[in-house]
């Protein structure tokens, strides 16, 4: 499949130069839907953004590597996501979306796809807390796995769920700083309750979402996002979250790629961050 020149076009070429190995550890293939159908329960309908299309995005902004992380509009149909994996298995990893259906047999090719995380959404408005009996069957499946859970919270779930989250029996990541408003600052119980997630040894918090908590230039992001990297800078991921379902506004992932020098200011935390932790939660090797 051809990309269309117009993507790129739109698109300019970020000012900081990313480290070799860099990862994008959070970002999406949807469809081609003609080939990979949407979920019929699904709560929305993507433009078609397939693997050529994340591929050549990477190529433009310096991303070596890459985890795509299964979105609720394919629901626990990952096809779109294996075959995305399946097309370079050194450079990609992946998250699945899964239930109470899968077999053994199911969870060992999912591994063997290069899957190495199970997703939760708790977000209201992609159907709000999961069933947490599929939840913790779920959880018992993978612990000895290797592998991790994913939570996609908003940010009031953050407190509430606290204590449940601390006593996962395996690593946790949370999506998009958890989607805690920049306008309310670090000071917020949501955020300060994230902070002392951060102390546990299983906790990893993606800084990336910048695009869903503030609006361009998503300065009002960096704060937030420099406290979680310094909280704990061994288990903090980045991704370009492409091509950004459900967003406000359309986002240049040349802008986000430029925030990274405020997350993170030195080389050497830039290259935990980018490198060296996406890199130990995922196998990926040199």
């Amino acid at each position: 499949m051809n990309v269309h020149p117009e993507f790129l076009a739109k698109r300019r070429k970020p000012r900081f130069k990313l480290p070799s190995g860099a990862t994008d550890a959070h970002c999406h293939v949807f469809g081609p839907g003609d080939k990979f159908p949407y979920a019929p329960n699904r709560r929305y309908t993507p433009e078609d953004a397939p693997k050529e299309m994340l591929a050549a995005l990477h190529a433009h902004l310096g991303v070596d590597r890459a985890v795509i992380v299964q979105a609720s509009c394919h629901s626990t149909d990952n096809a779109a996501m294996l075959d995305c994996i399946a097309s370079d298995p050194k450079r990609y990893r992946g998250v699945a979306i899964v239930d109470d259906s899968f077999s053994d047999a199911d969870y060992d090719r999912l591994d063997a796809g290069g899957v190495r995380g199970v997703r939760f959404n708790f977000v209201k408005h992609l159907g709000g807390a999961p069933d947490m009996g599929v939840f913790n069957r779920v959880i018992d499946r993978v612990k000895g796995r290797g592998w991790h859970v994913v939570l996609h919270l908003d940010a009031p779930n953050i407190i509430p769920l606290s204590d449940t989250i601390r006593k996962l029996p395996l690593p946790f990541v949370i999506d998009h700083m958890g989607r805690v408003p920049s306008a309310a600052g670090v000071e917020q119980p949501p955020m300060r309750a994230l902070i002392e997630l951060s102390a546990h040894e299983n906790c990893w918090i993606k800084v990336c979402g910048a695009e869903r908590i503030a609006m361009p230039p998503y300065t009002a992001a960096v704060p937030i996002a420099r406290a979680l990297v310094e909280a704990a800078p061994s288990r903090v991921l980045w991704g370009t979250d492409f091509p950004h379902p459900n967003a406000t506004h359309a986002a240049d992932e040349a802008d986000l790629v430029d925030l990274l020098p405020q997350f993170a200011a030195t080389p050497l935390a830039q290259h935990c961050l980018l490198v060296d932790n996406p890199a130990r939660l995922y196998g990926f090797t040199s």
